[in-house]
């Protein structure tokens, strides 16, 4: 077959290093424009475009892939299939009607759950006992089409979103090579999604990351594992002047049988800081303060020592 692929997130990187040696003619990648990153905001390429230029594929980098010209160069390829995972941008009609067979989508949730752009962070913090990747045929709806198929996968007691992530990316080839598989057999269901059990997962931002203490200790801990690595679960704590700075917490361990106002550390030792929830208390383990290192909570305590009442987190109006 002939293929586009349509991504820009490293989690689609597996799924495209299959293509590329599938047997199947990758025709082109599309992908998103290069972005200053890092202290020197440097242009940094999107990982599929380092991939695919690797291997002398053809990529473009359209601002707007609905544009009348961006979407005459997707349908100028004549495409049979397009797979797109992790883009960004709604695509538009002239786009999903381009390839000759179907333009399909990998999504990291089992469908209709968690549609949206958050589907790994929100299946942690639901506390689901499994999520997956669903094969998908695009429609212009917000991830409504048509399940292909659906490849699941158990959701681990001690999960963040970084290891989801990667499991899911992993798990991507052998969901899209099944896929294909099934479409040049003449053998793919099109099943449609039950819309009535469907739920949302909005684009996370960086505020989408501070700890609610008055919140149980289970859910706490969905919330710290969630958000590692992006956006980052922190809570505020104030600097030896007195003012908010945030504090990012990497791993922490819940404790549901001790209590304390919410946000109030309980104890703080070479074991970890234990601070108060709505219902039981959180360990935190590895910390690192805006403008530091991240390190163990030893380490953190041995330059900032935060004795037993201390209350983490901040009013409302007092944040940074």
């Amino acid at each position: 077959m002939r293929i586009l692929y349509i991504g820009a997130g490293a989690i689609g990187l597996p799924a495209l290093g299959w293509l590329l040696g599938s047997g199947h003619e990758l025709a082109a990648v599309f992908t998103q424009p290069d972005k200053p990153a890092g202290r020197r905001m440097e242009l940094l390429s999107p990982p599929v475009k380092q991939l695919a230029l690797a291997h002398g594929i053809p990529v473009f980098q359209p601002v707007k892939i609905r544009d009348p010209e961006a979407v005459a160069q997707v349908r100028s390829f004549g495409a049979d299939l397009i797979i797109v995972m992790a883009y960004g941008q709604i695509l538009p009609k002239g786009v999903l009607d381009a390839a000759r067979i179907a333009c399909l989508n990998l999504h990291a949730s089992i469908l209709p759950r968690h549609r949206g752009a958050a589907p790994i962070q929100a299946a942690i913090l639901s506390g689901d006992a499994e999520t997956g990747i669903t094969v998908m045929y695009m429609d212009q709806g917000l991830d409504t089409g048509d399940i292909l198929l659906i490849h699941r996968l158990p959701i681990d007691r001690h999960e963040t979103g970084g290891t989801l992530h990667d499991r899911i990316a992993v798990a991507a080839p052998g969901a899209l090579a099944e896929a294909i598989a099934l479409l040049e057999a003449g053998a793919a269901p099109r099943i449609p999604q039950e819309n009535s059990l469907a739920t949302y997962s909005k684009k996370l931002g960086r505020e989408e990351g501070e700890i609610r203490w008055e919140r149980p200790c289970r859910e706490v801990d969905r919330h710290i594992r969630a958000m590692n690595p992006w956006p980052g679960a922190f809570t505020i704590l104030p600097d030896r002047d007195g003012r908010p700075r945030k504090v990012k917490i990497f791993s922490a361990a819940l404790n549901p049988r001790r209590s304390g106002q919410p946000g109030q550390v309980l104890r703080s030792d070479g074991r970890g800081i234990l601070a108060g929830c709505g219902s039981g208390a959180m360990l935190l383990c590895e910390l690192q303060m805006e403008g530091s290192r991240r390190m163990p909570a030893r380490d953190f305590l041995a330059g900032r020592p935060l004795p037993p009442g201390t209350i983490l987190g901040a009013p409302d109006g007092n944040r940074p």
